[in-house]
């Protein structure tokens, strides 16, 4: 462990492959920690009342061959001892996020397992997670900022008791110091929980260099999204005061030196990672859609095409055309639903936004007859009603 905290220690240096070689492997597994003292008896009891609550929330998605294969994935990451303490919900939430508790309670959004693209990229944030829970990290930051509070509310008192100018300066140059420590706290864990997730994939199976690349895509996401709105290119190697993660290029590449270079050959388990998210792709690319970011969106909808377009893919790009809306946009939908309906003509959804587009494109014959499809294919859909209507002339 002492190797570990020096190595983490080292992390900040602008240049970690000149320090370290590579991430060293995990520390000795010691069993599933139990809590200890007050305060965190305290996190755990109200971890434990949240799990309640999220057992319950109709945002859970219970699909068991899911949830089975994201444990799965933990399990290889972090070893098949280590996960016996996670309990994994999925959220249908379409952020890039995922965390975990003090009592064991790991959650993962849907939005997270869009943008991986293997089985190695979701261990590598899996394994970050868990790192967290090993390291208590949530106890550590509880402590420090209770007592930066505690002397901030001291010093408060001191200060109206004193009410001098100089009382109100030193007190405000107080509070941005400790608030700075208290963000470099959150940054520090951050790093050393980096640490231990490209060391939990150095012990794997996996391709620990997946982890980098999930930064990597990261940044090339939210440089569509800003290109997209018209703003300027986000910075990815500043850091804010009140930043509670290091910079993203940062992040990208200290995981890359860190990475053991013979383990660029292993596998990374794409097939594997493609089929188990197969059936789930529709509904995670939709919400995805309904984010309303298009540069975010169609960057994601471009990477997942790598091996191929499919029809659900085309069909996602219809759809995040078809909603922005411009003239335009508006005949492209129609050529990528073209493209959906020639891969999967019983693909109800592809037939709907097809007819919907020529229509708007002003071609009416092609449209209704693409709806005609459509409500044959889904005659119990909600909208067949008001598609109905649509299929007529008046």
């Amino acid at each position: 462990m002492k190797a570990w905290l020096a190595a983490a220690m080292l992390l900040p240096s602008a240049t970690p492959a000149a320090t370290i070689r590579y991430a060293p492997l995990p520390p000795p597994y010691e069993g599933v920690y139990q809590p200890h003292g007050v305060d965190e008896i305290g996190m755990w009891r109200d971890a434990d009342e949240d799990e309640r609550q999220l057992a319950n929330s109709p945002l859970v998605i219970r699909d068991e061959a899911l949830n089975g294969y994201v444990k799965g994935v933990l399990c290889a990451a972090v070893g098949a001892d280590r996960c016996k303490a996670a309990r994994v919900y999925i959220l249908r939430t379409p952020v890039f996020n995922a965390t975990m508790t003090p009592n064991g309670t790991m959650r993962v959004f849907t939005g997270l397992l869009l943008r991986m693209r293997n089985e190695a990229e979701l261990a590598a944030v899996l394994g970050h997670e868990f790192g967290h829970f090993e390291r208590r990290h949530g106890l550590s930051r509880f402590k420090a900022q209770r007592g930066g509070t505690d002397l901030l509310s001291w010093a408060t008192v001191l200060t109206a008791m004193a009410g001098t100018y100089q009382a109100q300066s030193s007190l405000s140059s107080m509070r941005t110091s400790i608030y700075g420590g208290l963000f470099h706290h959150q940054r520090d864990s951050e790093r050393e929980a980096d640490l231990l997730g490209i060391g939990y994939l150095n012990a794997s199976r996996l391709r620990p260099q997946a982890a980098a690349q999930v930064w990597q895509n990261v940044m090339a996401e939210a440089t569509a999204s800003a290109a997209a709105r018209g703003l300027r290119k986000p910075r990815f190697d500043a850091i804010a005061f009140a930043a509670s993660h290091p910079p993203d290029a940062e992040r990208a590449a200290y995981l890359d030196a860190l990475a053991v270079p013979d383990g660029a050959a292993r596998e990374d388990g794409a097939a594997r990672y493609a089929q188990a998210m197969a059936p789930w792709l529709p509904l995670f690319l939709d919400d995805q859609i309904k984010l309303n970011d298009f540069g975010g969106s169609e960057y994601i909808i471009t990477l997942l095409s790598a091996g191929g377009w499919s029809a659900p893919l085309w069909l996602a790009r219809g759809d995040l055309y078809r909603v922005r809306g411009n003239p335009r946009d508006l005949v492209a939908a129609a050529d990528f639903y073209a493209h959906a309906v020639a891969l999967d003509p019983r693909l109800a959804e592809a037939q709907r936004g097809l007819g919907l587009s020529l229509l708007k494109t002003g071609h009416r014959a092609e449209g209704q007859a693409a709806l005609g499809r459509y409500l044959a294919l889904k005659p119990e859909a909600p909208d067949a009603a008001m598609i109905g209507m649509l299929t007529k002339d008046f």
